[in-house]
């Protein structure tokens, strides 16, 4: 039976020990309760750090640890003091965390923390090395194990890895700050599946890929060399069902059984029952925004003075780091900012904000969410906030009012919400006043949509949608390995082939049988190429066809003494060999002026772009530009061209780097079958590795051998990696064919 591998920094376990005693206790956290009901559903086991140095404990508390986390279903890798204090407190939260929520000013770049983090996640790959017995897939968390991904894929090629991020992935400019920049994405890229929140998140790493690595993006996968990675975003969801319920339930409660939170906020509203409890709960982080909301809170206060007895800031920061300095920094400026606004505005009966730096039990954060009028989730940068989606649940009658950050990942999928730009404190302001005089009937409609879409998409929908999504990348790597060109399948195939009196080999050029240029003018064949090619055609048996998007000029410049057959421009010119050139079919290319001074603006707006002009065709080439620019400005050229091809006989082809407007109908598989209809062969060979040469792959033959060089998706019967095996392969053919004379 396979198994299923959680990783994670944290276990979803907390070990309480005393010196009588060792027991555990669940973790509260998104993460953990989100992956509890997964976790149970599978044959797993998760992976993480216990928050306990197994140094400093005895031997038989070492073994009563092992047990329980055992019988928990958890392997706990051991960190000491000083790792934690390196890799967690250090690279962790003081260079990727600040980095990420575009808190550049705060980041620290320490070459010793670097090598603690990379350590750490060596020493997690060891423990889940040890824990691989029948496992298929690992489900790797958060932004503490950036590198693990790699770690795991080298080891295991095999397994299938699922890494999702958790805090916001920042733009290219940002990211590109960081010295380990290329480790980081590269680790990163040993999943198969890789998770984001939002999209815009997920944007922002495919930006940093393209441009960092150069690898070909195809909407939402990744080529890599030897693999495809999946990228997508899955919004996290909630417990939904958990708080309705708890609130459903802390109603029914009598008096006496009541939390203390919720009897003081009924006591109070029995005195003044007027005010509007404004609810505002976040990890005393500075990502939260919390001194721009207390500053926005002022400002209400000041520009709406008819409302300074009516309403009450229910303010409670959670610990959060307070050994670091940033924090008891921000801590010092909140019990400032607080306390300057009680003085101001505070009576005798009332006090405009009730400030706690604690954490409270889930009872007692429940009783917030469900008697507070408003909530106030303002943070300058979230990956998502589930503190949103937790009040909203929390609404048993559909009264309340959200005012939420447009920077909170939540916002995407939370529009209902009054939602506000952070900085601007006149707008928060404005929206206290509207959330205040909301009619009922249009708080309940905002929160009954809000409610319905929580409650679908709740944190076990997310959990499966991403399992499903493993699954997914798990069954296409399969099927990739079905078509995967191994030497068993290669020396059947060349002996198969080289029993035949008549062959034909169909080769592409840029990319199959050299590697790409910047400039596709250096992509000149080399010596080895031309003694590949001229012992593979020296054999009578072997007629040796060279299918190319090239022009002739350039062809005739190479191979123009070669005896290969030529068909270059995507099947528009065609040249048997030792013959001279001639034209599949008539064509027209009055069109070619009006289209090039539309190229022209591009070449203009996009530096490193040029034009290629073919007899009958033109080509944008984008290689050497800015990859980003080159992908966008290559979008908005084929939405202009489609407009302006639309009343003639025209298509666009969309290459590698390149965007070429050619006749309709041309394509090299109509060439090829030119060729094979005045000089038939018993045993074809076609390989290529453009999406042109997939018309070449569906109109031969079934029994036909095709060969696609590269990752992408493909009608042909088998896949290589690169030109350097397709030169191999070609070889042992010549060599095989040629003995057999």
């Amino acid at each position: 039976m396979s198994r299923f591998l959680i990783i994670s920094n944290r276990l979803p376990v907390q070990l309480n020990i005393t010196e009588d005693n060792i027991d555990v206790s669940p973790s509260v956290g998104g993460l953990a309760t989100g992956m509890q009901s997964v976790s149970k559903s599978f044959n797993s086991l998760w992976i993480g750090w216990s928050g306990v140095d197994r140094r400093e404990l005895s031997d038989q508390q070492n073994k009563k640890v092992s047990q329980l986390l055992k019988e928990e279903e958890c392997a706990d890798v051991n960190l000491t003091d000083e790792e934690v204090e390196l890799y967690y407190e250090g690279f962790s939260n003081k260079t990727i965390w600040p980095l990420f929520h575009y808190f550049n000013q705060f980041v620290h770049y320490e070459e010793e923390q670097w090598e603690a983090y990379k350590k750490v996640n060596q020493k997690f790959a060891d423990v889940i090395s040890e824990n691989m017995k029948d496992v298929d897939k690992i489900w790797i968390h958060d932004y503490h194990l950036l590198l693990l991904p790699q770690m795991i894929k080298e080891r295991f090629p095999d397994v299938t890895i699922g890494f999702f991020l958790h805090i916001p992935f920042p733009s290219y400019e940002l990211f590109r700050i960081l010295p380990w920049r290329m480790e980081i994405i590269k680790g990163m890229l040993g999943a198969d599946l890789l998770g984001f929140h939002t999209f815009d998140y997920e944007r922002h790493f495919m930006s940093s890929v393209r441009r960092l690595l150069g690898y070909d993006i195809n909407i939402n996968e990744i080529n890599l060399p030897k693999r495809i990675v999946k990228v997508d975003n899955f919004p996290m969801g909630i417990d939904y069902d958990k708080f309705h319920e708890s609130a459903l339930e802390s109603q029914k409660r009598s008096v006496r059984d009541k939390s203390e939170v919720r009897k003081e906020l009924e006591r109070y509203y029995l005195l003044y029952p007027e005010t509007k409890f404004i609810l505002s709960i976040d990890r005393l982080d500075y990502t939260k925004g919390l001194i721009n909301r207390l500053e926005a809170f002022e400002y209400f206060l000041q520009e709406y003075p008819e409302y300074r007895d009516k309403v009450t800031l229910v303010m409670l920061a959670v610990p959060s780091r307070i050994g670091v300095d940033q924090y008891q920094q921000m801590k010092s400026e909140v019990d400032e900012i607080v306390g300057r606004i009680n003085g101001e505005f505070s009576s005798i009966n009332r006090t405009p904000i009730w400030y706690f730096f604690r954490a409270m039990p889930f009872e007692n954060l429940v009783d917030l969410y469900n008697y507070c009028e408003i909530a106030l989730i303002t943070p300058i940068r979230d990956g998502m906030n589930l503190v949103a989606k937790e009040f909203i649940a929390s609404k048993t009658d559909g009264r309340g009012v959200l005012i939420l950050s447009e920077m909170a990942g939540a916002s995407k999928e939370m529009s209902e919400a009054l939602i506000i730009n952070p900085n601007d404190k006149a707008q928060i302001a404005a929206n206290i006043k509207k959330a205040i005089e909301m009619p009922l009937e249009e708080q309940i409609e905002r929160n009954t949509i809000l409610q319905k879409r929580l409650k679908r998409y709740n944190v076990e929908k997310w959990a499966t949608d991403f399992l499903n999504g493993m699954e997914e990348v798990r069954q296409n790597e399969q099927n990739y390995k079905g078509k995967r060109l191994t030497s068993s399948n290669k020396n059947r195939i060349i002996k198969n082939v080289c029993k035949s009196d008549n062959r034909i080999f169909f080769l592409d050029y840029d990319g199959t049988l050299t590697g790409f240029e910047d400039n596709p003018k250096h992509a000149k064949p080399d010596q080895d190429l031309y003694n590949l090619l001229d012992e593979l055609s020296k054999n009578p048996k072997n007629r040796v066809v060279l299918i190319s998007g090239r022009d002739k000029n350039t062809f005739d410049e190479w191979f123009g003494d070669k005896p290969y057959t030529l068909i270059v421009e995507h099947g528009v010119w065609f040249r048997p060999a030792g013959d001279k050139w001639q034209m599949i079919e008539p064509l027209d290319d009055s069109w070619k002026e009006s289209i090039y001074s539309a190229l022209e603006s591009y070449v203009d707006r996009t530096p490193g772009s040029f034009i290629e002009e073919k007899n009958y065709s033109l080509v944008w080439h984008y290689r050497k530009s800015d990859p980003e620019l080159g992908l966008n400005r290559a979008i908005e050229l084929k939405d202009e061209l489609t407009s302006l091809v639309s009343n003639l006989n025209l298509e666009i082809l969309e290459g590698n780097k390149v965007i070429e407007i050619k006749n309709r109908g041309i394509n090299k598989g109509r060439a090829a079958q030119k060729v094979l209809d005045t000089q038939p062969a018993d045993k074809i060979v076609a390989i290529g590795d453009d999406w042109t040469d997939e018309f070449l792959f569906s109109e031969l033959p079934d029994d036909a051998i095709t060969i696609k060089v590269g990752m992408a998706k493909t009608v042909a019967g088998f896949k290589v990696e690169n030109f350097v095996e397709v030169r191999d392969m070609l070889k042992q053919f010549a060599c095989n064919g040629n003995s057999k004379k």
